[in-house]
């Protein structure tokens, strides 16, 4: 396989997925409503009354969450008509219309927070990640993701960083072997070294499961000093993530990888920010994982207009 080929399971729209949206759909509106109804729009809206509003994004960004904005939609009411005007993955500018949302006044105006909420969320993720994939741009770096999510909200959190341009890492402790410093550090006290535990993990996949996945999932390791590279390196792992290492020692790490085991891929993590990932990337680093996108970008600030 290339450099890029073995890799983690990525997010794409499909019925799991919308399953999961559906479900907690009901929790979203549960917490919401609290059981009973919104009893501003009860007291006040007569019943009869229809309205179709749209969607606004009021900053410049990149749309996520319109496929699952309006399943939400329809748990509230299944009489309520959603109307994508653009694709997730698009760039808008402040003041575009995204989507419209039409039916009886009173389900509209129910369903409003918990549809902002969530293309509010999803957008913001998506338009970070498109920020640092831009800073990349030109280099052979990819932005991967996390696992630093919302509880309850990782898979919408990975589909939103796919809408944005970014790549999934692992969805879960599931899905792939990462060996991590905690673990080194509890192989290390039973006198296991870093390229031992490569060694181990793939011993350990080989009799475990059957070759039509053992051959699948990714063998990764975490080291935060250069000193242990080489034995590592040579220990054949998939990728080799290098932590909180300057450019110049990734650097050092990319030329070392090119000149003895060129299909290992070199993930470059901690402080990752877009004012940095530029400069990381240029070092030759096969991708960088941040948990940036996830964890602290600011949603995209959407609203639901009437008349507009």
């Amino acid at each position: 396989m290339s450099i890029q080929q073995r890799d983690f399971r990525q997010s794409e729209w499909n019925d799991h997925l919308a399953d999961h949206v559906a479900a907690r759909a009901v929790e979203w509106f549960a917490e919401d409503l609290g059981h009973e109804c919104d009893w501003t729009s009860v007291g006040l809206i007569d019943r009869a009354a229809r309205s179709e509003l749209a969607v606004v994004a009021r900053r410049p960004g990149v749309i996520a969450g319109l496929t699952a904005a309006g399943i939400v939609a329809g748990v509230a009411d299944a009489g309520l008509e959603w109307r994508p005007l653009v694709a997730d993955a698009a760039v808008v500018e402040a003041g575009s219309r995204v989507a419209m949302l039409a039916g009886a006044t009173r389900s509209v105006l129910a369903a409003e927070r918990v549809v902002l909420n969530l293309l509010g969320r999803m957008s913001g993720v998506a338009t970070a990640t498109r920020r640092l994939v831009d800073a990349v741009a030109g280099t052979r770096c990819r932005v991967y993701d996390t696992r630093k999510t919302v509880p309850g909200w990782r898979l919408l959190d990975k589909y939103a960083v796919r809408m944005g341009g970014g790549w999934n890492h692992r969805m879960g402790l599931y899905d792939a072997i990462l060996i991590k410093d905690n673990h080194l550090a509890a192989l290390g006290a039973a006198g296991i070294s870093p390229a031992a535990a490569v060694k181990r993990a793939r011993s350990f996949l080989a009799e475990t499961f059957p070759p039509s996945r053992a051959e699948t999932m990714v063998v990764e390791i975490e080291i935060d000093a250069v000193e242990m590279f080489t034995p590592v390196l040579e220990a054949g792992p998939d990728i080799v993530l290098l932590d909180n290492m300057s450019p110049p020692q990734l650097a050092a790490c990319v030329a070392e990888r090119d000149a003895i085991r060129p299909g290992v891929v070199l993930e470059a993590s901690g402080g990752i920010r877009l004012d940095t990932v530029a400069e990381i990337a240029q070092t030759g680093v096969d991708r960088v994982s941040t948990g940036w996108p996830t964890h602290d970008a600011p949603w995209l600030d959407v609203a639901l207009d009437w008349g507009a």
